[in-house]
């Protein structure tokens, strides 16, 4: 059996290891603080194929204040030489991968509040991947990465057919993606769906409910593993109007299927 002594002594040293964790953890904490932080809100956007995409990055100095005397710079994982880069109160664009030539830009007017992000324009397929966006000032130092994904989508036109029905076209999607109608209460309706390939493995949509409709709400929606667009046709006589909301899909995964609950989508139609 242990004596007093002994079990004083090695609560002792336990008590000493507890407390140098302690103060190790905050110690990181206080330099990690010290040194500001580089961050996303958006770390995993997606781009729209021909359109402009904002890669967001934002930074924020010990003392909350920015010096003018900030560099930025952009790369993208897998690539040689830079995606943009700014420092000196100045563009520097000589190691600039041609891939990015005249299609991205920061915003200068907006660096000194910690605006860091950069916008991408007229999205290509090959530029899915992981940016990086690293930050060195007065009081800050550190990087945020984003993964951009690339797809296509679009808001469908709903229309009232001749057989009284509603017919949805979309113009373009990618990857190919799934359409459901609905009617107010969330439960699902017939329709049939028909793809047409267009360039780049994008489709065209074109879904037709394959019920008689009557004045009143119905839901299409039309998803994929990237975007669900969410489109709410209000029947009033012989118009319809629609209102489209896109939601993305926020996991890093882009092959996991995204589907929306039907509780969900009844509380998105509640809440208009």
């Amino acid at each position: 059996m242990a004596s007093i002594g002994q079990i004083i002594f090695w609560s002792m040293i336990v008590l000493i290891f507890v407390m140098a964790g302690i103060i190790i953890l905050l110690l990181a904490i206080a330099f990690s603080v010290s040194q500001g932080s580089v961050v996303t809100n958006t770390p995993f956007p997606v781009g729209n194929l021909g359109k402009d995409v904002m890669l967001g990055c934002k930074f924020q100095t010990k003392t909350g204040q920015i010096s003018s005397s900030v560099s930025i710079t952009w790369q993208k994982d897998g690539l040689t030489g830079v995606v943009y880069q700014y420092q000196n109160n100045g563009v520097h664009l000589q190691d600039q991968n041609p891939q990015f030539k005249n299609r991205v830009t920061l915003f200068p007017d907006v660096i000194t509040t910690g605006n860091a992000s950069l916008l991408l324009r007229t999205v290509r397929m090959e530029d899915e991947g992981v940016y990086r966006c690293s930050v060195t000032a007065s009081g800050v130092t550190g990087s945020a990465s984003i993964r951009l994904r690339v797809g296509a989508f679009s808001a469908p036109n709903i229309t009232r057919s001749e057989n009284n029905s509603l017919a949805a076209n979309a113009p373009r999607w990618l990857p190919k993606p799934d359409v459901t109608w609905l009617d107010l209460n969330g439960s699902q309706l017939n329709s049939s769906t028909q793809f047409s390939t267009l360039t780049m493995g994008i489709v065209q949509v074109t879904s037709n409910l394959q019920v008689q409709v009557t004045d009143g709400i119905y839901t299409c929606i039309i998803q994929n593993a990237l975007v669900t667009a969410l489109s709410t046709a209000t029947v009033t006589g012989n118009g319809v109007s629609t209102t489209t909301d896109f939601t993305f899909n926020s996991s890093p995964n882009i092959m996991k299927s995204h589907v929306i609950s039907t509780s969900f989508i009844l509380f998105c139609m509640l809440v208009r």
